[in-house]
This record gives C-alpha cells, sequence and structure tokens, in this order.
C-alpha cells in the first residue's frame, strides 16, 4: 500500500507544470523502479507461497509459478 502511495504521489508530480524537464524525468525514473521493485518483491513472495495460502488468494500452483517466473519489468 505504502509504495503504491508512493507511485501516486511521484505520478502526481511529473504532471506539475512548474517542474524542469530533468525533474520530471528523475521522478518519473524514480516511480518505475518503485514499480519494478514491488513486482520483484510480491512475485518472490508468491513463489514461497503454500497451497493453501495460494488458495486464500485465489490462484492454482500452476498460476502463481506462471506469475513467479515473469520478469520485475512486465506488469
Amino acid at each position: 500500500m505504502t509504495r503504491l502511495m508512493q507511485t501516486n504521489a511521484l505520478m502526481l508530480l511529473t504532471t506539475s507544470p512548474r517542474l524542469p524537464l530533468i525533474a520530471a524525468v528523475a521522478i518519473r525514473f524514480a516511480s518505475v523502479v518503485t514499480e519494478w521493485e514491488h513486482n520483484r518483491r510480491t512475485r518472490h513472495v508468491l513463489k514461497h507461497l503454500d497451497n493453501h495460502m495460494l488458495e486464500d488468494v485465489g490462484l492454482t500452483p500452476a498460476e502463481a509459478r506462471r506469475e513467479a517466473a515473469r520478469p520485475f519489468w512486465q506488469s
């Protein structure tokens, strides 16, 4: 939740008309890296969930393996 709030806040900053171009690029870069880290972390956790926990979140083991195998840069 915190990462999502940070990403949304970063995205709001990039639309500000007062930011210099380099600042907007830096903010966008930070936003992308934050999203990548979130993807990497959640896929790592997903890879280690047991069948009971996967059932609780509505995933089959095959779906979890497929998602966990995706590269961090893919949404």
